[in-house]
């Protein structure tokens, strides 16, 4: 009797959950905060907006960038500096602009999410003794950079390289943290990260400023960020603070507010994407909680259809690379909403080419394999998406289908097929081929791909050698992460999880990159 009494308790508190957390109820609560954000934003216009993926990436109709800073890293007692997750591009653009925004919301309970409490902060703090270390160590070496650029000098000398945390951070944590920034620095400083070009860019130290829907500001008392004596990383928590629901009521409809309501899509979203909600905003919240549902599943369905048409899974077969200069007249054309979704909302010049990322002078390149068919001056494709593209090439070498999955679904997928990746590769690249590696989202799957195709079959200057160098000299964890660095430098969407980089490291480990350079030369 007690086990049926305290299953139907649990019951009820999922079913009021449940009616709590309606779709129609976590849309609402985004556009409301989305309008708080609208209205930080235009405090400081001329600064950017950065969304955190992927909760951030909800509430704006429009991003300039995105960036990827992980609550966990500021847990307490797993605070963490990644440098896989360096997200140097942001501290680029804050230098070139004087400042940026950040997007982010959190659950019921806190006003920021530890991404900004904590693994922000610590990520400015890094970077500002790394370049202060830097310019201390060109000035030794050539005395005369005082004379050359006394303003960049003068400046380091009262470079700002504290710690700087919110109030509600305690100081017994803060101290801890204190202990591991050098061992931070020293971790960033060897990544073979181009702490040059962030010397170069920033003229002021980072510094991280806190928002919320709580901070009081007073529009006639706004200062010009040009004023501070530091960059501002403007931190902007959208979620309403409260520890109970808030039903909130409008001349049509009665709804649940939810903070943090963008978080964990998967859960709730039913397939809806941050770029779809915004094109379709205005018919989705009017509709109201009973009319929700069946519009998002028809929003959804469309745009399925119009994504497995631009595959060529219902229209003409189109070429990876025109026979002759400039666009074919048979290419169908992507249209605007599909174009802006996979950049992910992103308004940077870097990401023109619709998310295709060339790796400097390497002849490699990461995408999304939905523009990779369309992508210019490919020669050949490595698809690592569960679904094939419909492409037509000169030479049946020039496309390879991987189907793999993420480490979560299977944890060996990645790692049964880096040998086959890197084997096309090779064959392709000693050609002098251009070459694109693409996944689903850019993202994960293809940067460790091409992760293990540049460590496999290039040397450390990024030289193409067919693996003669890693032959002879195999691979460290330490050699992997700067590599890593490496492609994250211009693949500035990079987020590779854990598991699929684990297999990375297994393969290169493994004998099998090796084996794969020794067929490749035996045949030469």
């Amino acid at each position: 009797m007690e086990n049926d009494t305290k299953l139907s308790i649990y019951r009820a508190s999922r079913t009021i959950k449940r009616k709590d957390n309606t779709l129609y109820n976590a849309l609402k609560s985004i556009y409301d905060d989305s309008i708080f954000v609208g209205e930080i934003s235009q405090l400081w216009p001329q600064l950017p907006l950065v969304a955190n993926l992927r909760c951030g990436l909800w509430y704006s109709p429009k991003f300039y960038s995105t960036c990827y800073f992980k609550s966990t890293d500021g847990h307490t007692n797993n605070w963490s500096f990644n440098t896989s997750r360096l997200n140097f591009h942001i501290a680029l653009l804050a230098g070139q602009k004087g400042g940026c925004f950040i997007v982010d919301s959190t659950r019921r309970g806190k006003r920021f999410p530890d991404s900004m409490s904590k693994t922000i902060p610590i990520w400015t703090c890094v970077l500002n003794r790394t370049i202060f270390n830097y310019l201390n160590k060109l000035s030794n070496d050539d005395s005369s950079l005082v004379e050359r650029d006394s303003d960049t000098w003068r400046n380091s000398v009262d470079w700002d390289c504290s710690l700087h945390l919110p109030l509600w951070v305690s100081d017994t944590e803060k101290a801890v943290i204190e202990d591991r920034l050098e061992g931070w620095t020293k971790d960033l400083e060897a990544s073979g990260a181009d702490i040059a070009s962030l010397a170069l860019c920033l003229k002021k130290p980072l510094r991280p400023l806190w928002i919320s829907q709580r901070t009081v500001i007073w529009i006639n008392e706004v200062p010009d960020y040009d004023s501070w004596d530091f960059t501002p990383i403007i931190l902007v928590s959208t979620s309403s603070l409260s520890g109970v629901i808030q039903h909130r009521m409008t001349s049509e409809f009665s709804w649940n507010y939810i903070p943090g309501a963008g978080d964990d899509e998967e859960s709730w979203a039913r397939g809806l994407s941050p770029n779809l909600f915004w094109s379709h905003a205005y018919d989705l919240i009017s509709a109201g909680p009973d009319f929700c549902n069946q519009k998002v599943a028809d929003i959804v369905e469309k745009d399925r259809r119009v994504y497995r048409a631009q595959r060529g899974q219902n229209a003409p077969q189109i070429t990876a690379k025109p026979s002759v200069s400039g666009s074919s007249p048979n290419l169908p054309c992507l249209e605007p909403l599909l174009c802006s979704d996979l950049s992910s909302l992103t308004m940077n010049s870097s990401e023109k080419d619709c998310g295709i990322f060339w790796l400097g002078s390497t002849n490699l390149a990461i995408g999304a394999s939905q523009v990779a068919a369309h992508a210019s001056n490919v020669d050949c494709i490595l698809n690592c998406d569960q679904w094939s593209i419909s492409v037509h090439h000169q030479e049946a070498e020039a496309y390879l289908s991987l189907p793999i999955v993420n480490s979560k679904m299977d944890r060996f997928c990645l790692f049964d097929n880096l040998s086959s990746a890197v084997t096309f590769a090779n064959s392709n690249l000693t050609k002098g081929s251009k070459l694109l590696i693409c996944c689903h989202d850019g993202e994960d799957i293809s940067v460790c791909v091409c992760l293990a195709i540049l460590i496999s079959l290039f040397d450390n200057e990024g030289s193409f050698d067919g693996g003669k160098s890693f032959g002879e000299t195999g691979i460290t964890k330490c050699e992997m992460r700067r590599q890593l660095v490496y492609i994250c430098k211009f693949a500035i969407k990079a987020r590779p999880s854990r598991g699929n980089l684990k297999q990375v490291f297994a393969f290169l480990n493994s004998g099998k990159a090796t084996c794969v350079w020794r067929h490749f030369t035996s045949l030469l």
